[in-house]
């Protein structure tokens, strides 16, 4: 058993040495926010002058989709469905200073704009998707040389260098590797279809080891994202923060759970949460009556999974052998276990552990700041009825409900794991990172235009008004439902 003897209670002549770097080690906190505030001020992009000359390029089709709307159907669209003109509303003095923007708004115009750059953008991106395959490449590539340092330096006594390219190689290969390519943003782009929606990471431990190994289930990411998508902001979104926070009960208890939740996030939250959610999906494709008690709309925790034993569409066992337990045993035990050979004594051992702590605590929290605060703050808006895929409305609510962080060229993009382009990804999922980035000026200028709000701010400003949303300091805004555009609301059950 000495394999699990804590290392701070054997005592070692280099101890000093040691627990200094580990004090080190947090301090890689501290480093990713420089560097991502460094990011954020801007740095000089590394697209050539004729790349950053081609028009943006996108697309429209999708192969998960929870509203059930056909392929054909989406493919086949040209322009948002047109339909009669809205009906008249009180003045706009009824609505809150904060949201007369709304009243100003021609819904339909706005959202034919966005389609049509949408449709110009597709075409564009099939036109010259080398440029597109080029630049997947360099993001993978820089992702892999992360993967590299951090691995050939785990060790060493914990040290911000190794915990820096830990925590961002996982970070990176979340937000746009398996993030872009189960959106199908790489479909187009890759001949050899290694990151194809429909392969990668796809249902079983091989291709989840070699595409995307993290805390959870890439499908089952795949399936909860989708509703996050189609669903934004809306009760059936999976990822409302608010409605997460509203859970925790005491100011204490929000105190503790908001620290926890920067730190625990993909397994304590993002793990269980998916997996529940491909869970629910297989008991409506069999169909299958939900267990008695269970609400699909309530979070669902690492706690709240062992708490409902019984009443869940999943048992805690099924949870952790097929979602936890691989990644836990051949992250933290087989990756560095190799090192016992060359050094018997288990120091470089002990030393690996806590540097692939550390680093996981950090991904997991630069995931949080770089995520879950696109759609949370005062001043991000939520919506009580769900509306039509590609519809005018759809459109208004991916940039009302949604922010950019701060642009600044490549390397600010590659730092914040391309998430500084959320209104463009959410305006056009399956765009590829490149074309978000060509996108970006274009759709600002519409919605200047329009009178739409387009929040771009730096990722800790956005961190700092989710935990005051957390800490239920704040709120966030209900669209006003009498001015949303019937036509593309989805009828109420």
């Amino acid at each position: 058993m000495v394999l699990l003897r804590p290392p701070l209670l054997r005592l070692h002549r280099e101890q000093l040495w040691q627990r200094l770097g580990k004090v080190a080690s947090v301090a890689a906190l501290v480093s990713a926010v420089l560097l991502l505030g460094a990011a954020g001020a801007g740095v000089s992009s590394f697209l050539s002058p004729e790349q950053q000359r081609q028009p943006p390029a996108i697309l429209l089709d999708r192969h998960l989709d929870p509203t059930r709307v056909g392929r054909q159907a989406l493919l086949q669209l040209e322009r948002p469905e047109v339909s009669a003109p809205q009906l008249e509303r009180s003045e706009a003095d009824t609505l809150a200073f904060e949201d007369r923007w709304i009243a100003r708004v021609d819904v339909e115009a706005f959202g034919a704009e966005v389609h049509a750059l949408g449709q110009r953008l597709l075409r564009q991106e099939q036109e010259a998707g080398q440029a597109h395959l080029e630049h997947l490449q360099r993001i993978v590539r820089g992702s892999d040389c992360l993967a590299f340092l951090g691995l050939s330096t785990m060790w060493l006594a914990p040290n911000p260098l190794t915990v820096l390219a830990l925590g961002f190689w996982a970070h990176t290969r979340f937000t746009m590797v398996g993030h872009h390519s189960l959106h199908g943003g790489h479909n187009r782009i890759d001949p050899t279809r290694r990151y194809h929606s429909s392969r990668f990471g796809s249902r079983s431990l091989q291709r989840r080891v070699q595409d995307w190994f993290d805390w959870f289930l890439p499908e089952a990411w795949g399936v909860e994202h989708d509703l996050h998508h189609f669903k934004l902001s809306e009760d059936d979104d999976p990822d409302v923060v608010e409605n997460v926070a509203r859970t925790w009960q005491g100011t204490t208890k929000k105190w503790v759970m908001t620290f926890l939740t920067l730190i625990i996030w993909k397994w304590g939250y993002i793990a269980p949460q998916t997996f529940k959610e491909m869970k629910v999906r297989e008991f409506q494709k069999a169909g299958k009556p939900l267990p008695e008690g269970f609400n699909r709309r309530a979070p669902m925790t690492l706690l709240e999974a062992f708490r409902m034993e019984g009443r869940n569409v999943f048992s805690s066992w099924e949870m952790l052998s097929q979602v936890l337990l691989p990644y836990l045993i051949l992250h933290f035990v087989v990756l560095p276990l190799p090192l016992v050979l060359v050094d018997p004594s288990l120091n470089m051992l002990w030393n690996a552990e806590w540097n692939l702590l550390f680093a996981d605590m950090l991904s997991n929290f630069l995931l949080f700041a770089c995520v879950a605060t696109n759609h949370c703050g005062s001043d991000m808006y939520r919506f009580r009825r769900g509306c039509k895929p590609w519809s005018p409305t759809f459109y208004l609510r991916a940039v009302c409900a949604s922010t950019n962080f701060q642009h600044g060229g490549e390397i600010s993009n590659f730092l914040h794991g391309w998430t500084n382009h959320q209104i463009e990804h959410h305006c056009w999922p399956h765009l590829s990172m490149l074309s978000l980035s060509r996108g970006q000026q274009e759709l600002k200028e519409i919605c200047q235009r329009h009178g739409v709000p387009y929040v771009q701010e730096p990722v800790w400003v956005r961190l700092g008004k989710t935990i005051d949303i957390m800490l239920e300091r704040a709120k966030m805004r209900w669209f006003p439902e009498a001015w949303e555009r019937e036509a593309d609301l989805i009828p109420e059950r």
